[in-house]
């Protein structure tokens, strides 16, 4: 199924997004938190490395308790990271080096701080509470039903004083809004624009498959047990989601928002993760979200056929309506995930090459293009997932320490201590390095994306996949260009059916394809190469 905007022209069409944590990313004011004048002083290498556009996390007021997700006023900048002026500035500053800005909207959830959710504690029987999913105990007295939150524990929280319980599919600091009431949707409808008219480029939708819940509040069926000192993730994976997420009224909301944003070109991208990729082209379908990232690129390990499996299978079912992506602030890093050090590495920058020609618009998580690895911390946790749960493994703190920009204290993000103690990154791992040296990761990146520009057939051309047969490995052409990638443990070769065909990227660092491929390509272990043939 094409994405709602296959047929006309967007900005996001070819586009490549840059994913910047702000908290993580550069600190201009010495207080060891990152902040927007910092993107603002670093847009210049964003444009060097040749990224199109920047999504950036969460910079409204927020008492912390997840990092910025849980908001407490939507229009407005928190002051640890700057001033509504400076957020201006910063929209002026990308516009002018051609930089599209994308703001993350959180709309599942607000802070418990926000003036809604305080108005709903405080009179029950005032306008505010049906904002929020409130229910009457079970009859045990316990919670209304056995949703689980993603942070450990039940998604139900008993409010004393009304003896309600009330709906978070995250922290008891973050309620759920009610997305049946229509004063929330009114109110998101004049957040959306409030944005749109200080000139944001599109909206990154937080949580964008769980907005709607079961009308019935059913349980979720049971999947696994459930053990004293679980993982909160493994216990949330314990449940199929049947009733608390992914329900199909969800679509309405994104075209009512696409109604509003369609004609700003503001782009709709929402950070969904449903079962199958059947359900997820439904996200993406006419009129809908704009792109849906898909999520599960992001999360496994190096399992070479199963990678690829699940790449083609997603394609295939919304060829132009998904954002890729092998990385970003939840997850660990995919150098880490694919076996560290250079194994990690190669195998990173072989995967992200065959994610370039997938169609959409693929993402990078900052540092990704570094080809780091996850940080290590020097003190105790900081996200909620493990602060909140001992023995927790699936915590998010090491995706999260500090952009490396070069070998100065605290890898000058910041001249103070940062938020999250971590330890230095090596030199070789820095901006500044790897600018000087021609054979590392960063230059690589810039290599892939400048050719993935200079040859568009490699992301609008339709796409027909070519027998590989080996599982490990996949072959796809796209026009002029074709795409190997060979993600075995040895040297493969693809026959390509015609002869013509140029080497214009190699993904593995020190090695290259001598002089044009004729009919056939030798592909090293664990590399995915781009050719082309200006002859078809």
């Amino acid at each position: 199924m094409a994405s709602s905007t296959s047929q006309t022209s967007t900005w996001w069409q070819g586009a490549v997004g840059y994913e910047v944590y702000v908290r993580s990313f550069a600190d201009s004011n010495g207080d060891g938190v990152g902040d927007l004048a910092g993107i603002t002083e670093r847009l210049d290498y964003l444009s060097w490395l040749g990224v199109d556009a920047v999504w950036i996390t969460p910079f409204y007021p927020s008492p912390g308790h997840d990092h910025g997700y849980d908001v407490s006023d939507y229009c407005e900048v928190a002051p640890r990271h700057g001033t509504l002026a400076d957020f201006d500035a910063l929209v002026g500053a990308a516009h002018r080096r051609g930089l599209r800005v994308m703001v993350d909207i959180v709309p599942n959830h607000t802070s418990s701080e926000h003036r809604w959710f305080a108005a709903a504690r405080r009179d029950p029987d005032g306008e505010h509470r049906s904002r929020y999913l409130w229910r009457d105990p079970a009859p045990d007295g316990g919670p209304p039903n056995n949703w689980r939150s993603h942070f450990g524990g039940p998604a139900w929280t008993l409010d004393e004083a009304s003896g309600q319980y009330w709906c978070h599919l995250f922290l008891p600091e973050q309620p759920d809004l009610n997305w049946r009431s229509e004063a929330v949707r009114d109110d998101f409808d004049k957040i959306l624009k409030w944005w749109i008219d200080r000139g944001v480029d599109g909206f990154r939708v937080d949580v964008a498959h769980g907005l709607i819940k079961d009308a019935d509040w059913r349980d979720n069926p049971q999947i696994a047990p459930l053990t004293e000192g679980m993982d909160p993730r493994a216990a949330f994976n314990a449940f199929e989601h049947l009733h608390d997420l992914n329900q199909p009224d969800n679509d309405d909301i994104f075209r009512r928002w696409h109604r509003l944003c369609a004609p700003h070109q503001a782009m709709l991208l929402g950070e969904v993760n449903p079962p199958g990729p059947e359900r997820m082209s439904g996200y993406v379908s006419p009129g809908a979200l704009d792109r849906a990232f898909f999520l599960r690129l992001a999360m496994l390990r190096w399992e070479p056929r199963r990678l690829l499996e699940m790449a083609r299978a997603m394609h295939d079912a919304a060829p132009q309506g998904i954002s890729w992506v092998m990385s970003n602030h939840d997850q660990p890093r995919p150098v880490s995930r694919f076996g560290g050090g250079t194994a990690g590495v190669r195998r990173s920058l072989a995967m992200s090459t065959l994610m370039m020609a997938l169609g959409g618009t693929p993402f990078l998580y900052q540092g990704e293009e570094l080809g780091l690895d996850d940080g290590v911390l020097r003190g105790g946790g900081y996200d909620p997932v493990t602060v909140r749960n001992v023995g927790a493994t699936s915590g998010r703190d090491g995706c999260r320490t500090p952009m490396p920009w070069d070998s100065s204290p605290h890898n000058g993000f910041s001249a103070a201590q940062p938020w999250i103690d971590a330890h230095p990154r090596r030199a070789g791992q820095t901006v500044a390095a790897q600018r000087d040296d021609p054979e590392s990761p960063l230059h690589c990146f810039r290599s892939l994306l400048a050719a993935r520009r200079q040859h568009p057939d490699m992301w609008r051309a339709p796409l027909e996949w070519i027998d590989a047969r080996d599982p490990q490995v996949t072959a796809l052409r796209r026009g002029s260009i074709t795409v190997v990638a060979n993600l075995s443990e040895s040297r493969t070769d693809v026959a390509l059916g015609s002869p013509g065909w140029q080497p214009v990227f190699e993904s593995r660092s020190g090695s290259r394809l001598d002089g044009p491929a004729c009919d056939a390509v030798s592909v090293p272990a664990e590399t995915s190469v781009v050719l082309v043939n200006d002859q078809r």
